[in-house]
């Protein structure tokens, strides 16, 4: 199976609004909400540490990533995976405040920019838990370790087993 296919069958599934119903570890680095909990009150400004451009590998290729300032209130990122032979995906990402929380909306592009979701449709992931370096929107976490470091951890699960795939960013131009 190829990154791709291994990448998108598994986001598919785990990215999926249903798994975030039930803040609690899910992983050593992600959580979820515990039964009862809201979602914490957040701003965009509380992702303001994820402005700029990023460079790292991940799923044994490489990425670049880009998040624009907040503006008419939303956030605006561009991820890029690719290798030697060329794109394997593209994902757009808009961040906004839903019901005081942040919602971060993504869809994915296969490398002819053919989407994997329907066109009514993205993932759709709310903020489950906010630490001052850190976002955790269930599926996805995100760890500012340095001004110019971040570390990401996905959410896969192959069967029964799950398991977190870490995701290094290097800052490669401020905002």
């Amino acid at each position: 199976m190829t990154v791709t296919a291994f990448v998108r069958s598994t986001f598919v599934l785990l990215l999926s609004p249903a798994m975030l119903s039930a803040a609690e570890p899910e992983t050593e680095h992600l959580y979820r909400l515990a039964d009862g909990e809201q979602h914490p009150e957040a701003t965009l400004e509380d992702a303001n540490w994820l402005i700029g451009s990023w460079t790292g590998t991940a799923f044994g290729k490489r990425f670049e990533e880009v998040w624009n300032p907040p503006s008419a209130g939303s956030m605006v990122g561009m991820f890029k995976l690719f290798g030697d032979d060329g794109v394997a995906m593209y994902e757009l990402m808009v961040m906004t405040v839903e019901d005081g929380t942040l919602s971060l909306k993504i869809r994915h592009f296969n490398p002819d920019f053919t989407a994997w979701e329907d066109k009514t449709e993205d993932v759709t992931l709310r903020l489950v838990k906010k630490d001052d370096d850190a976002l955790h929107f269930g599926t996805i976490s995100f760890y500012r370790r340095s001004d110019d470091r971040i570390d990401a951890y996905v959410l896969f699960r192959k069967g029964d087993e799950v398991f977190e795939q870490p995701i290094a960013y290097e800052r490669t131009r401020s905002p």
